[in-house]
């Protein structure tokens, strides 16, 4: 079975002071075990890595630029 990849990027909300948690949590309904969920952030979202830790998720972060952060969350088995 192949791998989904879902992808958000929540900077632009974050610019418009606009709370996207919702709509991250709205997101990661959608991943199921062995999925992908990539999130875009202007900053590390760590409070968000407990969250999604408690919900079976593992991550990786990483700094692609100034205001940018790539998370890579994987949902486990």
């Amino acid at each position: 079975m192949e791998k989904k990849i879902i992808e958000l990027d929540v900077r632009e909300d974050l610019k418009n002071k606009i709370e996207p948690f919702q709509k991250i949590m709205e997101a990661i309904k959608e991943v199921k075990e062995n999925d992908i969920f990539i999130l875009h952030a202007p900053f590390k979202p760590v409070p968000l890595f407990t969250v999604l830790k408690a919900k079976g998720f593992t991550h990786e972060a990483e700094e692609m630029g100034e205001k940018h952060w790539k998370v890579t969350f994987t949902k486990n088995a």
